[in-house]
This record gives C-alpha cells, sequence and structure tokens, in this order.
C-alpha cells in the first residue's frame, strides 16, 4: 500500500485513533513482533468425546502450552453457526518455530504425558475426535497481542464472535487489513462497543486471502445493539463509502460464528 493510501484511509476514518473513546484500549505497540496464532477446531460427533476432550485441554494441554510459552489459551464451542459439535482452541504462540516445536515439547514434557493419556491412548473404535484442521494467523501490527476481556479474569458471562472475511486478491486482502490496522476502522470499532480479542492476518486456509478477527460482549442483545450503533456511526460509513475501500471492491464474503467460552478457557 502506498503512503497516499494510507493517508486516505485515515482520513476516511476521520482521525481514526482520535475517534476513540477516553475508556477504550489504546493501540499497542507496533515494534512489538505480531504473535502467530493457532487455532485448532476439533470436530466431534455427540457421545464421550466432548468430555474426554475437555479433560484433555483443561488438564494436559493448557498447562504444558504454558510451559511451552503459549497463551493464554482460549477454549470455545460453537453456540450459533456450522460444525456443531466442535471445540475451537486457540493458542497464541510468541513465534513460528514455538508452533513448529509445539508437538515435539509436549511430548517430552512427563507431565503432559502423564495427564494425557486417556486421550491419546483412545481407541481406533473410539477416537479422541472425529477430525481436526489447524489455522496459522499472524497478528495485525497494531494489534499483536491478545486482549483478554475483563470478564474472563472476573469469570463473568460472556459470548465471542469469530469473523473472517475473503478477499479476491492479496492486494484487495492488504487494503482490507489495512482499514483496521492503520485506518482506524478498530478505533470505530472500540468506540462503538465492539471490542477485539484479536485481529489477525490468516497464513493458511482453504480460500486465501483472508483475515480473521474475534470480538467479545456480555450477551447477545449487546451484541446486536452495539453492531446496530457501529453499522450507524458517520465515521463507517465515510469510511466504507471510500473508492477503493468498499465492500464490493475488496471483499468477497464472511463468515461468522458465535462461540462460548469453556468454563477453564483463559479468554
Amino acid at each position: 500500500m502506498t503512503i497516499d493510501r494510507r493517508s486516505l484511509i485515515a482520513g476516511a476514518a476521520l482521525g481514526g485513533a482520535a475517534l476513540a473513546s477516553a475508556n477504550a484500549q489504546p493501540r499497542q505497540d507496533a515494534t512489538m513482533n505480531p504473535e502467530i496464532y493457532e487455532l485448532r477446531t476439533y470436530r466431534l460427533v455427540h457421545g464421550p468425546m466432548r468430555a474426554r476432550l475437555d479433560a484433555y485441554l483443561r488438564d494436559a494441554f493448557i498447562p504444558a502450552a504454558h510451559r511451552a510459552g503459549c497463551g493464554p489459551i482460549g477454549v470455545f464451542t460453537v453456540a450459533i453457526g456450522l460444525e456443531s459439535p466442535s471445540v475451537y482452541v486457540l493458542v497464541p504462540h510468541p513465534s513460528l518455530d514455538s508452533f513448529a516445536s509445539l508437538s515435539a515439547r509436549l511430548a517430552a514434557d512427563a507431565a503432559h504425558t502423564q495427564a494425557s493419556q486417556p486421550f491419546l491412548n483412545a481407541a481406533p473404535s473410539d477416537p479422541p475426535y472425529a477430525s481436526l484442521d489447524v489455522k496459522l494467523m499472524k497478528a495485525f501490527p497494531h494489534m499483536p497481542r491478545v486482549e483478554v476481556p475483563s470478564s474472563a479474569t472476573a469469570a463473568q458471562g460472556r459470548i465471542f464472535e469469530l469473523r473472517t472475511y475473503y478477499s479476491h486478491s492479496d492486494k484487495a486482502g492488504a487494503t482490507k487489513i489495512d482499514m483496521f490496522d492503520t485506518g482506524g476502522e478498530i478505533e470505530i470499532f472500540r468506540r462503538t462497543g465492539l471490542q477485539p480479542v484479536f485481529f489477525a492476518q490468516d497464513l493458511t486456509g482453504s480460500r486465501l486471502p483472508s483475515l480473521t478477527y474475534m470480538l467479545t460482549f456480555p450477551d447477545l442483545a449487546t451484541r446486536e445493539r452495539n453492531w446496530r450503533t457501529f453499522g450507524s456511526d458517520p465515521a463507517w460509513k465515510k469510511l466504507i463509502a471510500t473508492p477503493g475501500l468498499t465492500d464490493p471492491e475488496i471483499t468477497t464474503g464472511i463468515d461468522n460464528q458465535i462461540l462460548s467460552p469453556a468454563p477453564y478457557s483463559q479468554i
């Protein structure tokens, strides 16, 4: 993207960060190395799979992944959307090397090996899950770390929205990332009550280029109200109407799911 395009985006957003409310979380330091996010999707069938997976994640995987330098780790089930029953596991890594070496480090972790026996030694006739998909993502430069909602640490009720935007070309995908990361769209999100957990560029997937982000809300009613506020926001309307930034020009589709956190989720 050129400097002129970045200026156009920022101007369309009416100053970007200047729009953020006084209590919004400030933009993170863009000099930090962006995290790599591993998003696991465990697809299950009804029966004992869910309880066995929960026990493994809670008692074996999450403690061992923390010892390996990963986290905080989020675990979510599909509340509204396709692929239910499924469990999503979000694993923040400090680097690609961390992701590539995690399996070996788990195998060398005696406590993990002991705690994971019922899961790892499940018989072929009673498998631990139906299938597993893994997607890798790289955090946006200006949001390089997961933001854990205060409701997680306070053990309050919360829901999450996981959204993926698809584009028809690398240029279009980069433009959409710029709208969020440097053009003020994330700041408009914060100001209108759309609280982000992460924003990331997808590194793997079946419909690249794409980006994925997660939002959190206390409940569905708040989600509906805050999305309406966002949709009617003057800065957003101006930004999305800017030539070169309209949806038909840079996005080809959106996937959307509502997730519920597991009781032991750290996000």
